[in-house]
């Protein structure tokens, strides 16, 4: 036959993937006109790559248009829709072989705006349901979010109970409609994959007044479908129903309870399942239930999952003629089904030409997973260059094994020699298959050097080795038994004979693991040369075993062991559950743990539920001291409806031990609540409405699901009181609105939470009064005029029944542009002064009153003329010049512009530096005489003044020892 020979250094390797490509939506409206798909593989030659695209080669030479390779990412230039859609997948390739990469889709998203067509008027009287139909655009990826704008943006309608938006089909529904449900409503359409949102026209709604208004039963309008999800993923379940009054929705799991992993969101619509499990799968059921009636829907969720390895091939060297088998093995649901790109996975008598890739693929309708792995078969002959044979050292008496393991394909044949004779296999001597020889019960005569042989079809070659023997190693003194409590030290000690001519070590181990005495150094140090001691130091329960002592020299080795008894305190306990519950009780039943060598004296319980922050607490329990002996007991003085864990810790003379691991999460039976709201009050709003507030109560004090509040009110001088219910837990504030309802009557209000169970006592009662008026006289304006070229003032009489005014202002431009703005004034004031306005400028202003009702009429518009601006020229500082105590400053006059304020005279700023005050003179001539301070800088600033206010500034400097230096803010004139 003929054979190749590959040296046994080879460093070549075939393909082995680091990137490949991924599922891409390419937004149809995207500015980047470009699309990369990733495929790199680490290769020994680098390889090569082609892409494929739904199983056609890409010519990418003849298509470089559109196509390109950048190391072996493809780009895809000026995407085309009808071009460019479909499966991708590349292939690397080097002399080891080709590996194929997972296909990955390309695929255009695009949202298309709404039909511009006029959108209805949705008719519905008060107290029915209503769905207002959101009717999507075309649309890929299938996946929207949807959202309403009510009247208009940024103005989300809030969802709650009675209002719910399906992100199935973006319609929304009204569970009871009501008054302040009249508006505008326009959908908001999302798709997050290509970051786009669009509007749908308005939709109106026009709640009809019906009296009475009448109930209807609970009637499901959103439905949840039979349901398919992977393990791990996140599913939500929708169901919500039309009602008068607003039903409750109720969720369970046919055959069991629901998972742990779940929650109730937008007011218990959606049942969110976090991180699903196969064993989650089921029947779900979403029950609607009002005073008038229910509804009731169940659907199949299954869970399936992807595939995933279990046993997959890896990369091997093979040896000429030798057998292999490949092999690979997957999970998922559906079971998926193996495939391989490359067959004969089973190989007997192997060839160079079995040398090469392999992929195996796992596949099921959820996905697919490929495992790449290289072959490689090599031949050579004999070779000990990587793998010389050592001298032995062993033990006379013992048995002595000379390892011969050449680097050799395919497996070679061996023979040995001890000097110049030839072994043969006899009761002492035997040559083993994998070519070691054993020799038994060794004597001083086997001594000596001995050859091996090995030889193949491609060569053979042969290395020696020495035997020596020395006399064998015994313990003298092994160790003892020992007993501690945990905290005490403990030792043990360890002597043994040996070979004079070795050296010998001391090895020590516990329960089969040896001691790192470095990196345990905290417990255990140790000491001696031909004997040896070891020292626990502090010793605790877990140092507790058997400790082993092992003398070993380059012959041989020997062990002696011992126990160490640790007492201590108990391990923790086991098995902890609740085995019965009540509103404010559990009995919990656990399993003894370890008691470490002393009697468990007594048993703590502690918890810990959703409002202590993962802070463990004592529990109280009855019995209140539970004895080491008990495996049960009851926790007492605990919450109604609130979810708990619960832990052990065992105690005994030495302390307490670990707690357990928590119980799982139980959750004590509902109970009518006992706490009302608190800070009851409110008042303010429009007229004919009545606003009350209140603090809601804390979560823990619900004592049970469906929990909101009951609200009775009445005005002072009646005796019937009005009930309202509030389902919104964390509601804080209701609005009620009667439009026979006098302003600032005086009410009598109290408030009680209710559950399913039932309801709790009221609060104090507190008065609060209804809404006022909003102000109904505008405000006389007495004066308004300009201060300057940006300020004006403005003054007016006080009107009744206001708890402030905003004055408004504009120039004609600005009204033109919607761009007025306003200034707030406290109810106190009856003026106000208008700040950064433009000069020159004609401006309107208005003035009206409000309080919480609103705003009252404006007053008559009145006209105000800015002034012109000051000259934006600073003076010109000409000359100064020391007059004894004073220096004298000369500036030229600024002339003003004839759009600018004729000036009236100059300000001149004296500024000494440090903490000394400023002094501000005022003068109508071009200078002035300053004192000049000895020893001290000051700085001189000089404006031009008109009625628009002052002008730019000039500034000089002074220092303190006489000579002067000037600053000058437009240019440095020469001193004379």
């Amino acid at each position: 036959g003929k054979f190749w020979h590959i040296p046994y250094s080879k460093v070549g390797f075939g393909p082995v993937f680091e990137k490949q490509p991924v599922d891409t939506i390419y937004p149809e409206e995207s500015l980047e006109a470009n699309i990369t798909m990733n495929c790199q593989a680490k290769a020994n030659p680098p390889a090569t790559y082609r892409w494929m695209l739904n199983d056609r080669e890409i010519d990418i030479g003849a298509e470089r248009k559109h196509y390109s390779l950048t190391e072996g990412n493809l780009v895809i230039s000026n995407p085309v829709k009808s071009k460019h859609v479909g499966k991708y997948s590349c292939s690397a390739t080097n002399m080891y072989g080709t590996i194929i990469s997972k296909e990955a889709s390309v695929q255009f998203g695009y949202l298309d705006p709404f039909s511009t067509d006029e959108r209805t008027t949705v008719y519905v009287k008060e107290g029915q349901g209503a769905v207002v139909l959101c009717a999507p655009p075309p649309h890929f990826p299938a996946k929207l979010s949807f959202r309403w704008i009510f009247n208009e943006f940024p103005t989300f309608i809030q969802l709650d109970n009675r209002r719910y938006v399906c992100q199935t089909t973006g319609n929304l529904y009204i569970s009871k409609v009501e008054s302040s449900d009249r508006g505008n409503y326009s959908c908001i359409a999302s798709s997050h994959s290509i970051s786009k949102s669009v509007f749908s026209n308005y939709i109106p709604l026009q709640p009809l007044t019906e009296r009475p208004n009448r109930k209807y039963p609970a009637d499901l309008r959103v439905k949840f479908p039979d349901t398919t999800a992977l393990v791990g993923q996140n599913v939500t379940l929708e169901c919500f129903a039309l009602g008068n009054p607003v039903p409750e929705i109720h969720w369970r799991k046919m055959e069991g309870h629901l998972p742990q992993n779940h929650d109730l969101r937008m007011s218990g619509s959606q049942l969110h399942l976090y991180n699903i499990q196969v064993k989650d799968s089921g029947i779900y059921k979403c029950e609607a239930i009002n005073s008038k009636g229910k509804d009731y829907h169940s659907a199949h969720v299954s869970v399936e999952a992807y595939p995933e390895w279990v046993e997959h091939i890896t990369s091997k060297k093979k040896e000429l003629h030798s057998n292999y088998t490949m092999s690979c093995k997957a999970s998922g649901k559906p079971e998926p089904k193996i495939r391989w790109l490359k067959n004969d996975v089973h190989f007997r008598n192997l060839t160079l030409d079995n040398s090469g890739m392999y992929q195996c693929i796992a596949e099921n309708r959820h996905g697919v997973i490929y495992a790449n792995a290289e072959l490689q078969v090599f031949a050579c002959p004999p070779t000990f260059e990587h793998n010389p044979i050592k001298t032995v050292m062993v033990a006379k008496t013992s048995r002595a094994v000379l390892e011969c393991r050449p680097y050799a394909a395919p497996k070679p044949s061996f023979t040995w020699s001890q000097g110049t004779e030839l072994l043969s296999n006899s009761t002492r001597v035997f040559i083993w298959e994998d070519g070691s020889l054993e020799i038994r019960d060794v004597t001083q005569s086997d001594e000596g050097q001995y050859t091996c042989f090995a030889s193949n079809i491609l060569g053979k070659a042969s290395t020696f080795t020495s035997l020596c023997s020395a006399d064998s190693t015994r313990i003298t003194l092994p160790p003892s038994d020992a007993d501690v409590n945990a905290g005490e030290d403990a030792w043990m000690r360890c002597a043994a004979s040996h070979d004079p001519s070795l050296d010998i070590t001391f090895i020590w181990s516990v329960d089969g693991r040896v001691i790192d005495l470095d990196k345990d150094s905290q417990h255990y140090e140790r000491n001696g040369n031909s004997s040896d001691e070891l020292k626990i130091k502090k010793a605790q329960v877990k140092h507790a075993g058997v400790y082993s002592c092992t003398a070993q020299t380059t012959a041989d080795n020997v062990t002696a062991s011992a126990r160490l008894i640790v007492r201590g305190p108990p391990g923790a306990p086991g098995g902890v559950r609740v085995i019965n519950k009540t509103e404010t009780t559990v009995t919990l039943q656990w399993s003894r743990g370890a008691d470490n060598h002393k009697s468990i004296s007594k048993y703590t319980i502690q918890y810990r539920d959703d409002f202590s922050k993962d802070a463990w607490s004592n529990a109280r329990t009855s019995p209140a001291d539970v004895e080491g002996n008990a495996e049960m007991a009851t926790v007492v003085n605990l919450f109604p409806w609130t979810e708990y864990e619960f832990r052990v810790i065992a105690a005994n003379i030495l302390g307490s031990g670990d707690p357990s691991k928590p119980s799982p999460k139980e959750r004590t039976l509902d109970a009518v609540p006992v706490v009302a709201p608190s800070e009851v009050g409110g008042g303010g709003g429009t007229g004919r409405e009545l606003i009350i507030t209140w603090t809601p109560v804390q979560p823990k004090y619900h004592y049970g699901p469906n929990f909101g509040y009951i609200l009775a009110f009445k005005p002072q001088d009646q005796k019937e009181w009005k009930r309202m219910k509030v389902t919104d837990s964390e509601s804080k504030r209701y609005i009620h609105k009667d439009p026979s309802m006098a302003p600032v009557t005086p009410f009598d209000v109290k408030i009680k939470a209710f559950n399913s169970k039932g309801e709790g006592p009221f609060s104090i009662e507190a008065v609060v009064y209804s809404g006022q008026d909003a102000p109904s006289e505008a405000p006389a304006v007495i004066e308004g005029r300009a201060l300057s070229a940006l300020t004006a003032i403005v003054s007016w009489k006080h009107v009744a029944n206001v708890e402030g005014y905003k004055v408004k202002f504009w120039t004609n431009q600005q009204d033109r542009e919607g761009r007025a703005q306003e200034v707030a004034v406290s109810g106190m004031e009856n003026h106000t002064r208008i700040e950064g306005l433009k000069p020159n400028s004609e401006y309107n202003i208005e003035v009206r009153g409000y309080n919480s009702a609103g705003y009252g009429p404006p007053s008559k518009r009145l006209k105000v003329q800015t002034k012109k601006p000051p000259p934006d020229r600073p003076p010109k500082i000409i000359g100064t010049k020391v007059k004894g105590q004073f220096i004298n400053i000369a500036w030229e006059a600024v002339e003003p512009l004839s759009n600018e304020s004729k000036v009236d005279g100059y300000r001149v700023l004296f500024k000494p530096k440090g903490n000394q005050t400023s002094t501000l003179y005022t003068t109508n001539k071009r200078s002035i005489d300053i004192p000049l301070l000895a020893d001290k800088e000051f700085v001189v600033e000089i404006r031009a003044h008109t009625e628009g206010g002052v002008g730019a500034v000039s500034q000089i400097g002074f220092p303190g020892n006489g000579f002067i230096l000037f600053l000058f803010f437009c240019e440095l004139i020469d001193l004379k």
